[in-house]
């Protein structure tokens, strides 16, 4: 049997209706609040109290100039900048040694011999992570002297003596060792 013909749905008439007067009024309501937004009072920009004493300092670049997005800086003098400066280098002298370590040894360049009286050579260790957890890790004893080793390092090797020759903030050889730096000129030293 062929299907009657379906009465006109009602309820989606009203709903494309409503819809529409809905969507008209939300378009009236942003026009006024477009015209209103007109006569808001300009906003000014905030003015900034910081002292640009750090504006002069090497590593400030144009365009952004000393860049200090912590604020770690604001209110410091001299000494707190010269410290975190201090720190700074450190730390990334440590992350280049530790870079330059997880490329070699990935390269399978290891130490030759032993690393204890079993007989274990310094191959036989994982590398990178797997170096510290996995079944080819280094025993716990061997991870705290190599943490005591890199401890021993930082408080009593990597550390600015003054009054030893040091030319520069980071200059860590303390005296010991002398590369001729002090031969270069200005712009071959930076």
């Amino acid at each position: 049997p062929p299907k009657p013909p379906r009465p006109p749905n009602f309820y989606l008439i009203f709903v494309i209706l409503h819809t529409t007067s809905t969507m008209m009024k939300i378009a009236v309501l942003a026009a006024l609040a477009g015209s209103a937004a007109a006569f808001a009072p300009a906003q000014t920009a905030k003015a900034t109290t910081t002292l640009a004493a750090f504006e002069t300092e090497l590593g400030a670049q144009a365009p952004l100039g000393f860049f200090d997005p912590l604020g770690l800086l604001d209110e410091a003098d001299q000494a707190r900048f010269d410290r975190l400066r201090f720190v700074e280098i450190k730390h990334g002298r440590v992350a280049q040694l530790a870079f330059l370590g997880q490329v070699v040894t990935r390269a399978g360049i290891h130490l030759p011999g032993n690393i204890d009286y079993a007989g274990h050579e310094f191959s036989s260790f994982g590398n990178g992570w797997a170096a510290l957890d996995g079944p080819n890790a280094i025993p716990q004893e061997g991870v705290s002297q190599l943490l005591l080793f890199v401890g021993l390092l930082e408080a009593s090797v990597m550390i600015d003596v003054p009054d030893t020759g040091n030319e520069f903030v980071g200059d860590f050889r303390n005296g010991f060792i002398d590369f001729g730096w002090d031969t270069f000129d200005e712009e071959t030293k930076l």
